[in-house]
């Protein structure tokens, strides 16, 4: 008897599990054909009435899950805004996510419209198109879907739609109360943020914020990110004659602007890659709570570098998750003259390079710019802010024009917070798996606006697959990560939090 009914608990274990796995993946299947839906809508920022067609999709398609919804006027374009009816004793929990995308350039795409989701499965080294009727109920979860914003980020929005449909589906309480912010700009670097957090200020508070953007750790386990750098950038332009020169007649007479420009950066960093310049690591203090957390992630250098194809990194850290801890300095493109079949013998007029400076809390996007300027003062230059003139050339020995552009300011989230804590055992006891805590991850999203007024912890918990090429032609969402987001929205919006 004891035996029998063993078997019919087992039995009954098995079937219902089955028949969750069956409802998991008809609500995949479901996402798959609302994100196509949501992908044909093209999100280019720049397009005023593009964004204002997702809009519209996505009022239509919160309400229908019995969420309030606003839009919010910024002094760019509109906040997507969404909530669930407010109950005073539970704690509220506020999601982040973008619906504008990347510019396209279609004839860089392996497919008719980067608005048009196309089905593709691996192929040798690269990807084959398959109908969508090949999506039977035992859905391949290797094959991806392709298109702009398939995972940065209009993925996760309706991952996030299709996880409340099971949770209401099932009837399953929801411990927290619930706001959504989309925003519409965060690809042109959410401009209008700042002011909007403060004005809608209200409307957003949150006892903590959930930031659903990037990639998983290249390893695919679960992830979850304390913090991102902030960003800032400028440029810097040097001066030879006024218009190029004869290489031949003033070679060795006209100075260079690209020698100028050459020595100039050169100066910036040893061969190691550190930032010489005096005062840039200042306040950076790495305690060993913080190190073995760095440690913990399961980044695997030579893949790194053979990803990279390069055998030796810079030093500014000793391992990768060490670099990601101090401010960057990076040349993103140099101009001067002209180079390959256009080459001509020439002393150039002037050299300009652009640079962008990752932040990290400890710094300040505006000082480390002030300590740029202060150095290449030291090294003899006038500096301006417009293009010299006659006068201006003829009264100086050396000119350079820097133009500066608005600081992102990074974010951390002390890696003892009790949400965090919630947040890495939720995740763990879903998926049975090692939860990978990133203390501050390399790219910067533009959540600091958020943490500095509503004074909240913010989380990022990524969901797509690490190779998508976000940003790029052939974008694509690997359809096991749909799976994945569901499941972790579904855990955490089903999970009470305990902050003891």
């Amino acid at each position: 008897m004891k035996n029998l009914c063993l078997f019919i608990l087992l039995a009954t274990g098995l079937s219902l599990q089955a028949q969750d796995q069956s409802q998991l993946k008809s609500q995949v299947r479901h996402t798959i054909d609302e994100l196509r839906e949501f992908i044909s809508i093209p999100n280019d920022a720049l397009d005023h009435a593009s964004i204002n067609r997702n809009i519209t999709w996505l009022t239509n398609k919160f309400n229908e899950r019995g969420f309030n919804t606003s839009v919010l006027p910024t002094a760019g374009e509109s906040l997507f805004f969404a909530a669930l009816p407010m109950e005073d004793q539970k704690p509220t929990v506020l999601f982040y996510m973008h619906f504008d995308g990347q510019a396209v350039d279609p004839s860089k795409w392996d497919q008719k419209s980067p608005y048009e989701v196309v089905l593709k499965e691996r192929s040798g080294d690269g990807w084959k198109q398959i109908p969508f009727d090949s999506l039977t109920e035992d859905i391949n979860y290797d094959w991806r879907l392709f298109g702009r914003s398939v995972s940065d980020d209009k993925g996760p929005i309706v991952m996030f739609l299709n996880a409340i449909d099971l949770l209401r589906k099932n009837k399953q309480p929801i411990p927290f109360n619930v706001k959504v912010i989309l925003d519409s700009e965060e690809e042109k670097g959410s401009k209008p943020l700042p002011e909007a957090v403060k004005q809608y200020r209200e409307l957003l508070a949150a006892d903590l914020l959930i930031i659903n953007d990037g990639p998983v750790h290249a390893s695919g386990l679960p992830t979850v990110v304390y913090g991102c750098r902030g960003i800032t950038t400028m440029s810097i332009t040097t001066y030879g004659p006024i218009k190029p020169q004869h290489s031949g007649h003033y070679g060795n007479y006209a100075p260079n602007p690209g020698l100028q420009l050459a020595q100039l950066l050169a100066g910036m960093k040893d061969e190691e890659g550190r930032v010489t310049i005096k005062g840039y690591y200042d306040g950076i203090n790495i305690d060993e709570q913080a190190m073995d957390v760095l440690r913990s992630v399961p980044d695997d250098s030579e893949a790194i570098n053979r990803n990279l194809a390069i055998r030796k990194p810079e030093k500014v850290g000793s391992f990768y998750q060490e670099s990601l801890q101090y401010p960057s300095l990076n040349i993103r493109g140099l101009s001067s003259g002209w180079v390959g079949d256009k080459a001509r013998t020439i002393v150039p007029e002037s050299a300009t390079v652009e640079l962008d400076l990752r932040l990290v809390p400890e710094s300040d996007g505006t000082r480390l710019k002030e300590l740029i300027k202060t150095y290449i003062k030291e090294k003899g230059y006038q500096l301006m802010t417009e293009i010299p003139s006659v006068e201006d050339r003829l009264k100086y020995d050396r000119i350079a024009t820097v133009t500066e552009r608005p600081v992102t300011d990074a974010f951390q989230t002390p890696l003892d917070n009790p949400y965090g804590t919630y947040l890495v055992n939720t995740l763990g006891k879903k998926f049975g798996k090692q939860v990978v805590q990133i203390r501050i991850m390399g790219g910067t999203v533009p959540i600091s606006p958020f943490v500095n007024e509503l004074a909240i912890p913010a989380f990022i918990v990524p969901m797509v697959n690490p190779d998508n090429n976000q940003h790029s032609p052939n974008e694509n969402l690997e359809i096991g990560k749909i799976d994945y987001g569901i499941q972790v929205f579904y855990s955490l919006l089903s999970s009470a939090p305990s902050l003891n």
